[in-house]
């Protein structure tokens, strides 16, 4: 017969379960390390997070109708979209129109309803001017002043203004038209000019950041294998445009690439144009992709010079002691380890290109334009805010795909910094 003695729990020295006291101390722990972090996350929520949630949000909301034009947006929010407009719908836009006049708010409703269906603004405010003399019925004296109040376009027009939340905005961000039956209507090709813009700057992105690559891979490989003093120097000169200020890096390249600029004059000198034939390289794609690439080129040079000086010389030396050629060497033993570098650079690059705004707007013109300058055209010109959040919104899902794309080829987990 085997006797079996139960023990009981561990316990500390104040007569505490050890688990307990191993739970407590491992609570302390985390909350003295979330306290650490708490200014940081705080940062980063306030700066980051809030910001992109609200630009989200500011695609899909815009309550402007609804809030000056509240008896019209409860009329309309119950209309079928096909049926003609009801005398109470008169009656109801005629009040509204007499308040947003008095409260001076008219061009707000008639500028989110213009939107919608151009045309529609000196409609609206001409109506509110005269709205407070009006006697019913208000449907023939609507249409005394202007018989597009019969138009079920602009009821229509006017019902999808009246939504608060709709996907109108990003519709549009991608070419199509939101309908007010709820239907999506591709624009007319004329029409069509955001889906060519975003694949555009993709590709101008894409350019950059292989011909940031293609040059700055042989000057960090430098960097890594030149002795110090040379190398340091040549550090020096690659960080030396962080020191100069981002306009006037682009306002020289202005200078550089215009017609009678230096580098077409050297073209000229060496006989590879003509005087009559300089070359266009400025207020175009091109320009473009010259003045950021130059501007760029330290950010894959950084990473990649950071991954090469990791990278033992043995390495090498050993391939070539086994019969390797200085070819397959390097293709076959260097290269690769250098990846990681060429994937962080690469993607640090092409984020940063994909939202470029100061230089396609210096040196692009109208062909070298990015999708980024036609969201800052419509908030700082059009003050069409709603749209330029979509158009963000849209370009910030692009740039996670493409993250999510790196993660699954290439990993997050190999990619280097340093």
């Amino acid at each position: 017969m085997t006797d079996t003695t139960d023990t009981g729990p561990v316990l500390a020295a104040d007569g505490t379960p050890l688990k307990k006291k191993l739970a407590q101390a491992l609570f302390v722990s985390r909350a003295r390390a979330f306290a650490l972090v708490a200014p940081l996350l705080f940062f980063i929520i306030a700066s980051f997070v809030v910001p992109i949630a609200a630009l989200m949000v500011q695609g899909v909301k815009n309550d402007t109708f609804s809030k000056y034009m509240p008896e019209t947006t409860a009329l309309l929010s119950e209309w079928d979209v096909e049926t003609e407009p009801t005398e109470e719908m008169y009656a109801a836009l005629v009040a509204d129109l007499i308040v947003t006049r008095q409260e001076k708010t008219i061009g707000r409703v008639a500028t989110r309803v213009n939107r919608e269906l151009s045309g529609s603004r000196s409609m609206f405010t001409k109506t509110a001017r005269k709205a407070a003399k009006l006697e019913a019925p208000f449907r023939e004296a609507l249409l005394d002043i202007d018989e597009d109040w019969a138009d079920i376009e602009l009821w229509q027009a006017m019902k999808i203004s009246s939504m608060k939340y709709s996907p109108a905005f990003y519709a549009a961000a991608l070419d199509y038209e939101y309908k007010a039956d709820g239907s999506f209507e591709r624009l007319p090709e004329q029409d069509r000019i955001y889906v060519y813009l975003f694949i555009k700057t993709i590709i101008i992105s894409a350019v950059v950041t292989i011909a940031t690559l293609i040059l700055g891979y042989p000057v960090a490989w430098l960097l890594a294998n030149l002795p110090m003093r040379q190398s340091n120097l040549l550090m020096i000169l690659v960080l030396l445009p962080f020191w100069t200020s981002l306009l006037v890096r682009t306002t020289a390249w202005i200078a550089m690439l215009q017609s009678q600029g230096v580098l077409n004059n050297i073209f000229v000198w060496l006989g590879i144009t003509d005087d009559a034939n300089r070359f266009s390289l400025i207020y175009n794609m091109t320009g473009t992709i010259i003045a950021m690439t130059h501007i760029l080129l330290p950010f894959m040079i950084l990473p990649l010079y950071s991954v090469m000086k990791g990278i033992p010389p043995t390495y090498v030396r050993a391939a070539k002691s086994l019969g390797a050629n200085d070819w397959t060497a390097f293709w076959r033993v260097y290269f690769p380890n250098t990846i990681p570098g060429i994937g962080a650079g690469g993607l640090l690059v092409f984020i940063l290109a994909i939202g470029y705004y100061i230089t396609p707007a210096l040196v692009g013109g109208q062909d070298g334009q990015m999708i980024s300058n036609f969201i800052a055209y419509h908030m700082q010109k059009s003050l069409n805010w709603s749209l330029a959040a979509a158009l963000g919104g849209i370009l910030l899902m692009i740039v996670l795909i493409i993250y999510w794309i790196y993660d699954k080829v290439v990993g997050i987990d190999n990619m280097k910094m340093g």
